[in-house]
């Protein structure tokens, strides 16, 4: 009995192991190595020396999953390795960053994530605000009429007579010109008798 306690690989089962330092050394290494894989040009790396076709460890990138819970997330410096070793449990994905191309696409949404990061960080983060309650319409009313005002007659202005001419009236269309003798003696004329009879006497003179 004595023998079996102290060498327990004989016919018992192996103690648990037990880190030394209680599990700080671990700590450390495993949290250096999952930020690692914030770089992908570091994934590139993996892939191309086949580290990837190890079922060790791809198991060993299942583990460290435990880096997203929120007593560990907290120690995590680059989150975006969070991202990737999420994107490493695809065998697609994987295999697709064995090729430079697919690397420098992984770099380049990186940046443009950074680079946007500040913009958008409250987007992401906030919550959404509940869209507000839309009043209802208010019942419509008919406006209010006004009583109108009283009419006030419009005052019409006599009118005004014309000055006085001492000309005869003008004959409607369609009646005889007066001649220049009716002018002579016509009370209001200002024309004197001896300036008509010259007028007539040349005109005779001219018909002659």
């Amino acid at each position: 009995m004595a023998d079996a306690e102290s060498n327990p690989g004989a016919g018992g089962k192996p103690p648990p192991y037990k880190d030394p330092d209680n599990g700080s050394q671990r700590f450390l290494l495993e949290l250096e190595f999952v930020q690692c894989l914030a770089n992908p040009t570091y994934i590139h790396y993996l892939a191309q020396n086949r580290y990837f076709e190890d079922e060790a460890f791809i198991g060993y990138l299942k583990y460290l999953k435990y880096w997203q819970r929120p007593e560990y997330i907290k120690h995590i410096m680059y989150p975006h390795c969070l991202f990737f070793l999420e994107l490493l449990q695809n065998a697609n994905f994987r295999n697709a960053m064995a090729h430079p191309t697919n690397k420098e696409l992984a770099h380049r949404q990186q940046y443009f994530f950074w680079k946007n990061y500040r913009n958008n960080r409250l987007k992401h983060i906030l919550p959404r605000p509940p869209p507000e309650p839309t009043p209802a319409p208010a019942p419509s009313q008919a406006p209010a009429t006004l009583p109108l005002p009283a009419s006030v007659p419009t005052p019409v202005a006599p009118p005004v007579p014309g000055p006085t001419s001492s000309m005869p009236p003008v004959v409607a269309g369609g009646a005889s010109a007066m001649s220049p003798m009716q002018f002579v003696g016509t009370p209001g004329t200002n024309m004197p008798k001896n300036d008509m009879r010259n007028a007539m006497g040349n005109r005779k003179r001219k018909m002659g």
